[in-house]
């Protein structure tokens, strides 16, 4: 055991100086390093992310006549979803990238030397891991509940106020079940020629109007289609007839044709963590949503921060258990991955029995508590490399 330690470490003309204290300057100089390859890490991966929703999101934007700040704004209050998707995947490649640099400059080695546990070396990663969790408590319970209620109030904005989804000249559209409409062309001056439109969203008749011309007008939160010259059908579907109606001009309200229920009906992740806390049956009544469904989003929002905990001292125990091996980390790297991929699964499958039973929100925990346990078992096993040693004499002599 090396009880006193010189240790220089020189970055072009900075140096980096180790002695007296050397655990306390490793853990500083650890989480550093998880710091600023996190950051890294997170900054590609939600550029990926963003790039890959931002292109379908232009196209849809752009190509319906909205502006690019229209665009912009939408892709802002995209992002903090984004960023929740990669923070547990960022977390955990940054510890690996940082803990296998730290074994490759032998800066773990010397730790070792040093008489430091596994379960001491391990305190900075669990920092960083619980940095991390803060972070997505953040996103979880304020920023992406918010982002995600303000997205959708500009998306009923610019279904209500954008007549792009009617205005589309030689084509049928149906703006929601039940409802056709048809406009044969379209002026420069905004006025509608040859307007169809049918309404058979009623069980007992259909309703169908016909025109020469149309006009688009909008009244504080409603929107109009004045129609000029028109015919109105009225077809009973119990007895078969028909009834029709002339007329020089009618406003028809087409407000619900560009707003739909999923628009006006929150989501629940859009739901704050104190009304899923406080107000469940409140939710039930005016949203739908039952009792367990809440349930199990207002404990996923907590889980999902144990889960970056738990890979981040996943991808840093996996590694420390073994010795040199020709293949390099990689046979280690994949079973910390595979650990990780367990944990989504098992996660995946325990929403269905909560959503069902509410009094079953603690397997909403299972999977990251089950990240966490496996990580400790990999530090016990780092922790007695003599055991490691007989299971690997003992495989060699049975072969």
């Amino acid at each position: 055991m090396i009880s006193d330690i010189s240790l220089i470490r020189l970055y072009g003309s900075e140096s980096f100086y180790w002695s007296e204290d050397p655990v306390s300057r490793y853990d500083r100089y650890l989480l550093s390093q998880l710091l600023l390859i996190f950051g890294l890490f997170a900054l590609i991966l939600v550029g990926i992310l963003w790039i890959n929703h931002a292109v379908r999101l232009f196209d849809r934007l752009i190509s319906d006549g909205h502006s690019t700040l229209t665009f912009l704004e939408f892709s802002a209050l995209a992002l903090p979803n984004t960023i929740r998707i990669a923070l547990p995947i960022a977390s955990f490649v940054a510890t690996i990238y940082v803990t296998h640099r730290f074994y490759s400059e032998s800066e773990l080695t010397v730790m070792q030397a040093t008489g430091s546990s596994p379960w001491r070396m391990v305190r900075p990663v669990l920092i960083f891991g619980v940095f991390v969790a803060l972070m997505m408590t953040l996103l979880n319970h304020i920023l992406l509940p918010a982002s995600i209620s303000q997205l959708k109030l500009r998306e009923t904005e610019v279904a209500q106020y954008s007549s792009v989804r009617l205005l589309t000249e030689g084509t049928f559209l149906h703006p929601v079940p039940g409802t056709t409409f048809f406009v044969h062309s379209i002026d420069t001056d905004g006025s509608l020629n040859d307007i169809f439109l049918s309404d058979h969203r009623h069980a007992d008749e259909t309703l169908t109007y016909t025109a020469l011309r149309a006009y688009l007008f909008r009244d504080v939160d409603r929107t109009l289609l004045i129609m000029m010259d028109g015919l109105v059908q009225r077809l009973s579907n119990d007895t078969k007839a028909l009834a029709t109606t002339s007329f020089a001009d009618f406003s028809y309200d087409i407000t619900d044709l560009l707003t739909s229920d999923r628009l006006t009906r929150r989501s629940l992740r859009e739901l704050s963590t104190e009304e899923l806390l406080f107000k469940r049956e409140i939710i039930a009544t005016t949203e739908g949503y039952p009792i367990g469904a809440q349930v199990e989003e207002l404990h996923l929002r907590f889980a999902r921060s144990m889960v970056c905990i738990a890979a981040a001292l996943l991808g840093f125990s996996v590694l420390q258990v073994g010795t040199f091996s020709r293949y390099g980390i990689w046979p280690r790297t994949a079973i910390a991955f595979i650990c990780l991929l367990a944990m989504e699964i098992i996660r995946t499958n325990m929403s269905r029995p909560v959503v069902e039973e509410p009094s079953l929100w603690p397997l909403i925990y299972l999977p990251a508590l089950l990240g966490l346990i496996t990580a400790s078992f990999f530090l016990w096993l780092a922790d007695h490399p003599s055991l490691i040693q007989r299971i690997l004499t003992l495989r060699h002599i049975a072969t």
